[in-house]
């Protein structure tokens, strides 16, 4: 796949969506593509570990013979920052000597795969997600797809090159303090830092465990709007999850209309407005406000001091110690393994006191409080997401200062709560810089996430929510999701309210294909009983499920509450189709009982067997 298509756009999700369905492109041709480009020279350092060609083909054949309008993501590419598990493939965070191989996806890319997305690598990364340049790395400091002169942006460095460069078409990264915004600006992507905790970060090497959130990089908002549908939802041993819940209503209805009437952005007063001399960016910025304001905006000031100043506490305050607590027993033991600059950084945390984190969280309150009467006369903070760019070289030359002014506007969001959406602004024209990426960064409070891709969608001229799609002959089946249960989760069993109170409907009652067998797994005392149902080679029966249509934005949430080692994959019914449905590892079967004879798991709770 090239970095962009016949057209001359890059790939979407809608353009992907429409080849499969008018059969010019396959899942296994799709993987053929990808693979030999990730087996070619990796000039640009995007790949700790790319996926072999067997590996993506595993994900490609478990589509097979599937309608492409079932599944959300349906042989959708998707790069997976390093720090972020994905079963068998080790993770590394950037650090060889901490690498292990986790046994479990993490939730979220959990999710992605069970509506349908193909995996194709863990990507490069500045070091235990720790700076905003993407050079902090021993796999090899990442180069900007646009400019490979230019730095890439950071951490999640290699998961914003991956979509600038096409090969993949989204990528999750992580964002504590900008990782997942100011890549996408330095790349001209959007950039999703979503509410925190509503995109699970179980399975994710931390950060900062409590700001720590998943971000989604996209070539859309539309697409990251749809990315972001599947992949949220709380896991059900998150500490740190927690439901998404956006406001009931808008005011802003000429938004959703596609209009930027009457919004009201809040803008930087000029004095707190910073881009360190850098003549390219405060142009574009200049350009951008115009820009705004002539599609009808009310631009309104706002003094930006309590958020530089909660920003401050991040990185000058005891909130490094929270990185010091993430990977402390390694640090430790294996100092030497930290690169130069993470070790520096992290190893400064040590002179932070209990007193001094109390005072800090004090303090934190103190500017939460004045930084949120802002909201009271803006709908959304418009800004830069970065105040100016470098070279690889100048980043070489002076790591940490010129890292941390890529922090500027970014630093405060994830401390103060509030949900971020980094988007295209153009070309700077002037400057040393002219001819790159500029980028700006829409705010919003905590759950406004679909607010600020509602503004982006009309900052970029893309259809409304009720529209975007359509053109490419999305329907309503393409916003559902059919999935097959067996068990607890059957009418009138114990856990079909996990479906009926997410809207699904029951669409049939029916068998799977001869190709099952179902056990009774072990009960643990005091929970419930509950089958397993294994895909086998020979000596299969066909076993009775029902199929429940689900809505599209309710289905990760479901996948999430699915515990080991049960999970939803491809199953096939008796009349050849394939929904998404409940498996069960084989590991999980000593023990169990060999129930397939009755042919489903309301039969066998009738003959009285189910202990």
């Amino acid at each position: 796949m090239n970095r962009h298509n016949e057209s001359g756009r890059p790939p979407t999700l809608a353009s992907l969506r429409a080849r499969y369905r008018d059969g010019s492109l396959t899942p296994t041709q799709l993987v053929e593509t990808i693979a030999a480009r990730t087996a070619a020279d990796d000039s640009h350092h995007v790949w700790i570990r790319p996926l072999t060609r067997d590996e993506m083909m595993r994900h490609a054949h478990a589509l097979e013979g599937r309608d492409p309008q079932t599944l959300p993501l349906y042989g959708v590419p998707f790069a997976i920052k390093d720090n972020i598990d994905l079963a068998g493939i080790p993770t590394t965070a950037g650090c060889p000597a901490y690498a292990y191989v986790p046994q479990h996806h993490a939730p979220v890319v959990g999710r992605l795969i069970a509506a349908g997305a193909i995996p194709v690598g863990k990507t490069n990364l500045d070091q235990f997600a720790t700076g905003l340049s993407g050079q902090r790395s021993p796999y090899g400091a990442c180069r900007n797809a646009l400019d490979a002169r230019y730095a890439s942006g950071g951490s999640s460095s290699g998961s914003a090159v991956s979509v600038a460069l096409g090969i993949a078409a989204f990528s999750l990264g992580t964002d504590t303090a900008g990782s997942g915004r100011v890549p996408a600006a330095f790349q001209g992507l959007v950039g999703l830092k979503p509410t925190r905790g509503v995109l699970s970060t179980l399975g994710v090497v931390p950060a900062c465990r409590s700001l720590d959130c998943v971000s989604i990089f996209a070539h859309s908002a539309d697409d990251a709007q749809r990315v972001f549908d599947v992949a949220r939802g709380v896991a059900g041993d998150d500490p740190y999850g927690r439901a998404w819940t956006p406001p009931a209503s808008s005011a802003l209805s000429s938004v959703r209309a596609g209009s930027l009437y009457g919004v009201r952005l809040g803008v930087p007063c000029a004095a707190q407005l910073e881009f360190y001399g850098d003549e390219s960016y405060q142009r574009a910025f200049d350009v951008a406000l115009a820009r705004a304001e002539a599609a009808g905006a009310r631009l309104v000031e706002i003094d930006f001091e309590p958020f530089l100043a909660a920003a401050r506490l991040l990185y000058e305050g005891p909130w490094v110690a929270e990185r010091l607590a993430a990977i402390r027993e390694f640090f430790e033991a294996q100092p030497q393994a930290l690169h130069p600059v993470i070790r520096e950084i992290v190893g400064g945390a040590a002179r932070w006191s209990a007193a001094d984190l109390f005072a800090a969280f004090d303090r934190l309150a103190a500017l939460r409080l004045v930084a949120d009467r802002v909201w009271q006369d803006i709908d959304a903070i418009f800004m830069p997401t970065s105040p100016t760019t470098a070279t690889v070289d100048e980043l070489e030359a002076d790591p940490i200062r010129v890292n941390s002014r890529f922090g500027y506007y970014t630093n405060f969001v994830n401390l103060l709560d509030l949900s971020a959406l980094a988007v295209p602004a153009g070309l700077c024209d002037v400057g040393p810089h002219a001819g790159l990426p500029f980028g700006i960064t829409l705010v919003g409070r905590a759950h406004q996430d679909a607010l600020l891709l509602d503004l982006a969608r009309t900052w970029l001229g893309e259809p409304p929510r009720e529209t975007a799609g359509s053109s490419a002959g999305a329907s309503d089946a393409a916003a559902r999701v059919r999935v097959a249960v067996v068990g607890a989760h059957l009418t009138g069993q114990p856990l079909n309210g996990q479906l009926t109170q997410r809207g699904a409907r029951l669409a049939a009652t029916t068998a799977t294909a001869p190709t099952y067998r179902l056990y009774a797994l072990p009960a643990a005392a005091g929970s419930l009983p509950k089958p397993g149902l294994v895909r086998t080679a020979s000596g299969g029966a066909a076993i009775e499920v029902e199929v429940w249509d689900m809505p599209l934005a309710c289905f990760g949430e479901f996948v999430a509450e699915v515990p080991a080692p049960l999970g939803i994959g491809t199953l096939a019914l008796a009349d050849g189709t394939q929904v998404q449905g409940f498996l069960c590892e084989s590991v999980a079967l000593d023990g169990a009982a060999d129930i397939t004879g009755f042919g489903g798991w309301r039969a066998y709770l009738a003959s009285g067997r189910a202990s």
